[in-house]
C-alpha cells in the first residue's frame, strides 16, 4: 500500500515535535561538558588495579556527580530566564508590579534584568498617565454641553455623553448599540460640517452646529458626531446686545430730552406770567436754540444708528491697494500722512466701503496726533495670502480699550461713536478683521485692517 504524501505543515509539525526543548538541550550540553572528565576518570579507575566492586562504585559515584552537576548548571541557566519569562508575561497582562532580582552585577544577565525592570517601570508610569487622561476625558465628556456621539464603521452607536442623552431624550443604556438610522442621525454622518443649521433633535427645534470627525481606535475607523446648541448662546448674545443698545439709546435720549424738557418748562412758566419781562424774547430765542441743537443731535444719532443697522452688502471688485491707500492718505489735510508702500497687489472688495474705513482710521489718527504734533503713517504689507493695511499715530494712545467698538461710545466732544463700530462691521463683511491697540515701540496706537489677498 502506498503511503500518503506528507504535507509541508505535517512535516514541520513532526519536526518540531522531534526536537528537544531548551531545558533538555541545556542539560545535555552540561553532560557533554562533563563527558571527557568522566571518561578519563573511568580509564584511570581501570588502570590503577582496583577491585571490580570498587571500580563500579567509583563509576556510579562519578556518573551521579556528573548528573548532579549538569542538573545544577541547567537550573543556574534556566532560572533567570524563567523569571524574565514570568515578568514579560505579567507585562503582557498589563501587570507592572512584578520585578526581577539579580540586577546588581555588571554582566550581561544583570543588564538584561535591569532593562526589563526599567521597561516595566516605564510602562507602569505610562499606564498611570493613560488612566488619568482617560478619567479626565470621561469627566470632560460628561460635563461638556456639546452632544457627543461615537459610531463605528457599521454606523452603530458605541459611546454617548450626558449632553447627547439630553439631546435625544433617551438614556445611554437604551441607545448604545443602536444604528444611526434608528436614532435619526444617519443623515448628519454623511454631510459636511454645518455651522448654523435649523434642525429638530428629540423634539427640540433650534439652531445647531453639527460637525463630524473621523478617527481610528485599534485600527478600526470610527466617526465622531458633535452637536452644539447655538440657540441658547445666540439668545444670550442677543439679550446682551439689546441691553447694551438700550443703555446707549437711553443715555443719548436722556442727554437730548432732559434739556428740552427743562427749557420747555422754563418757557411755559415764562408765558404764564401776567407781565412779560423786557428780555423775554432773548430768553425764548435762547431756549428754542437749545431745543433745536438737541433735536439736531438726536436726529444725527438716529441717522447714525440707521446707518450702522443698514450696512449694504459689499459690491466686490478688484482694487489696487496702492491706489486705495494713496487716496485715503490725502483725504484729511490737517496733517501730512506718510505712506509706507508695500508690494503691489490687488484685493477683491467694495471700494467705497473700504475707503470709508481707511478715511475714518486716518481721521481718528490725525485727531489723536494734532495735540502731540506727531506723525501719522499709513502703509501695507503682504504675507500668507493676506494684506495688512495699518495706520500708526503718535498720539496719547488708547485709555479705554474695552469700549472701542461699542456703538455710539465716544470720547470726542463732537463724536458720533459709530466710526469704529461701522469700520469693523465693514471689515467683517469682507471676511477680514480690524484691530486697534497701543504701540509697543512708542506712545501712540496702531489700527490694523487684515483682508484676504
Amino acid at each position: 500500500m502506498a503511503s500518503e504524501p506528507r504535507t509541508p505543515a505535517a512535516t514541520v509539525k513532526r519536526t518540531q515535535k522531534s526536537k528537544l526543548n531548551f531545558e533538555h538541550r541545556v542539560f545535555l550540553r552540561a553532560l557533554l561538558i562533563w563527558l571527557p572528565s568522566f571518561i578519563l576518570l573511568v580509564v584511570l579507575c581501570w588502570r590503577i588495579g582496583l577491585s571490580p566492586l570498587t571500580r563500579w562504585t567509583v563509576v556510579l559515584l562519578l556518573a551521579a556527580a556528573a548528573f548532579l552537576a549538569a542538573f545544577s548548571l541547567k537550573n543556574f541557566v534556566l532560572r533567570p530566564l524563567q523569571t524574565l519569562s514570568n515578568m514579560l508575561s505579567a507585562i503582557r497582562e498589563e501587570d507592572y508590579s512584578v520585578k526581577a532580582r539579580g540586577g546588581g552585577h555588571q554582566d550581561a544577565l544583570s543588564q538584561l534584568v535591569l532593562e526589563t525592570n526599567a521597561l516595566a517601570e516605564s510602562l507602569r508610569e505610562r499606564q498611570y498617565r493613560d488612566i488619568e487622561a482617560s478619567a479626565l476625558m470621561k469627566q470632560v465628556m460628561t460635563e461638556i454641553d456639546v452632544a457627543i456621539f461615537i459610531f463605528d464603521l457599521s454606523g452603530t452607536l458605541r459611546l454617548i455623553n450626558r449632553a447627547g442623552e439630553q439631546l435625544i431624550g433617551r438614556p445611554a443604556e437604551e441607545v448604545v448599540g443602536k444604528s444611526a438610522t434608528d436614532l435619526s442621525l444617519n443623515e448628519y454622518l454623511n454631510k459636511p460640517d454645518l455651522r448654523d443649521a435649523q434642525a429638530n433633535f428629540g423634539g427640540r427645534e433650534g439652531r445647531w452646529q453639527i460637525q463630524t470627525r473621523a478617527f481610528r481606535e485599534s485600527g478600526v475607523p470610527h466617526t465622531l458626531l458633535l452637536v452644539s446648541d447655538l440657540s441658547r448662546a445666540l439668545r444670550t448674545e442677543e439679550r446682551e446686545a439689546w441691553q447694551r443698545i438700550t443703555r446707549v439709546l437711553g443715555h443719548e435720549l436722556n442727554n437730548s430730552l432732559a434739556p428740552i424738557k427743562s427749557i420747555a418748562g422754563t418757557l411755559r412758566s415764562l408765558t404764564e406770567k401776567d407781565e412779560l419781562p423786557s428780555d423775554w424774547k432773548v430768553d425764548v430765542t435762547r431756549g428754542l436754540d437749545v431745543i433745536i441743537t438737541r433735536s439736531d443731535a438726536l436726529a444725527r444719532f438716529m441717522q447714525g444708528y440707521t446707518r450702522l443697522a443698514r450696512l449694504p452688502v459689499p459690491t466686490k471688485q478688484k482694487i489696487e491697494v496702492r491706489e486705495l491707500v494713496t487716496h485715503a492718505a490725502a483725504a484729511d489735510g490737517r496733517l501730512p500722512v506718510e505712506v509706507h508702500a508695500g508690494p503691489d497687489t490687488t484685493i477683491l472688495a467694495d471700494r467705497d466701503q473700504l475707503e470709508q474705513v481707511l478715511i475714518n482710521l486716518v481721521k481718528n489718527a490725525i485727531d489723536a496726533t494734532v495735540a502731540t504734533r506727531g506723525k501719522v503713517e499709513l502703509g501695507w504689507t503682504v504675507a500668507d495670502h493676506k494684506v495688512k493695511i495699518y495706520v500708526r499715530d503718535e498720539g496719547e494712545g488708547i485709555t479705554n480699550s474695552a469700549n472701542l467698538f461699542v456703538p455710539f461710545f465716544t470720547t470726542k466732544p463732537q463724536g458720533s461713536g459709530i466710526g469704529l463700530a461701522l469700520s469693523r462691521q465693514i471689515a467683517e463683511a469682507h471676511g477680514g478683521t480690524l484691530t486697534l491697540e497701543n504701540r509697543t515701540d512708542r506712545l501712540g496706537c496702531i489700527a490694523t485692517l487684515v483682508l484676504e489677498n
